[in-house]
């Protein structure tokens, strides 16, 4: 088993996980081929509690979005709503760019919208979905978590044995820092000089991403499990545990060169992805049958042309900050040299100007 780009809290760690995606995927291959009686019968043996429990379809969404009130508008402040928070911050933490989140985070609205005559709580009123999903839920949460990316970068990592530490107490928190980043990678998806193929690979990690938000709710709708039963949380924490490793690999694989190959992590995550799919579309099959064609087609191309937008706009941002680097760091080499003749220069000033020629020479960073 090859060694994930993670070590912390240690490498075996991440091989776990991999094994235990490994074995999910095995699960979701047995599941594909077993009648749906069979599976809700696997499901009732583990879990009676669910014997009793179903869809309310009758229930409506959506319903009255004229009548807005601060106490309406309160009470759909619910433990979602910290749950949207909350993720978001996690996501923009793995993905680590403000472009490519805000991307998701719109799109996933869209999508509502698109499957929505499919499941009838995608349908929400237009203050629920843009004001406190898209600016506050999502958008707060995908600012704490560039926060915190900044805060990580700017970090220096200075780690000592444990065996080294004297005390008691600084040895339980050098434990307790095991489980924090080694190191801090800035990331940059897209640069000035990327390609078309930079653009359509962003793109795929979009639709996927997609996708996979899609088979939470689909998976839960058609074998009828609730929000928060322990089938649906497990599932939900063992992809995002899936996703951190998945997107360095893919990551490695858009930017770095001399990467020739999709990581084994990535590959299984895709067929984890596809599997899903086509298993709700199997046993969802009434369903799915019910799908309206134009909608899904327009979907696709509603995210195809709004992707398109945001990159380029990440693109051209790139370029404009890169010719502000460049004017900076000409500046500081002008200064740098004028000073050395006269006065040799701080050792703050010098690690500033070597700090900005480091950054502009290296340019995208590689893994």
């Amino acid at each position: 088993m090859l060694n994930c780009p993670f070590i912390r809290p240690h490498p075996a760690v991440w091989r776990l996980v991999f094994g235990v995606s490994v074995v999910y995927l095995l699960v979701l291959l047995f599941i594909l081929f077993q009648s749906y009686d069979t599976v809700k019968s696997i499901m009732y043996w583990f879990y009676p509690d669910l014997v009793h429990f179903r869809i309310d379809s009758e229930k409506e969404y959506g319903v009255n979005c004229s009548d807005i009130t601060f106490e309406r508008v309160w009470s759909h402040v619910d433990v979602f709503a910290f749950g949207h928070f909350f993720g978001w911050a996690m996501k923009a933490m793995l993905v680590r760019h403000y472009g490519i989140c805000w991307t998701i985070s719109v799109a996933w609205e869209i999508t509502e919208i698109a499957f929505a005559h499919l499941l009838p709580n995608f349908i929400e009123c237009w203050w629920d979905a843009i004001i406190l999903d898209i600016l506050l839920c999502n958008g707060c949460g995908i600012w704490l978590g560039m926060v915190l990316c900044r805060k990580l970068e700017n970090e220096t990592y200075e780690w000592e044995s444990i065996k080294s530490i004297p005390s008691t107490k600084g040895k339980i928190r050098r434990a307790v820092l095991q489980f924090t980043p080694a190191s801090w990678t800035h990331v940059r998806w897209l640069d000035p000089n990327c390609t078309y193929m930079r653009f359509f690979a962003v793109y795929q990690l979009v639709f996927f991403w997609l996708v996979t938000e899609l088979n939470t709710f689909f998976l839960k709708h058609i074998f009828e499990i609730p929000p928060g039963h322990p089938l649906s949380v497990g599932r939900i924490v063992l992809i995002g545990l899936i996703v951190a490793p998945t997107l360095r690999q893919y990551y490695s694989y858009v930017t770095d060169p001399r990467c020739k190959r999709v990581g084994t992590q990535c590959w299984v995550f895709g067929a984890i992805t596809i599997t899903e799919a086509i298993i709700w579309s199997k046993f969802g099959l009434e369903l799915v049958a019910r799908t309206q064609i134009q909608n899904i087609l327009l979907w696709l191309l509603i995210q195809l042309v709004m992707s398109f937008i945001c990159l380029y706009i990440c693109v051209l941002y790139a370029r404009r900050n890169q010719s502000q680097l460049e004017t900076e760091v000409i500046k500081d080499s002008q200064a740098s040299t004028s000073t050395e003749s006269v006065v040799k220069p701080s050792h703050a000033q010098h690690s500033k100007v070597t700090k900005r020629k480091n950054k502009f020479a290296n340019g995208p960073m590689k893994t």
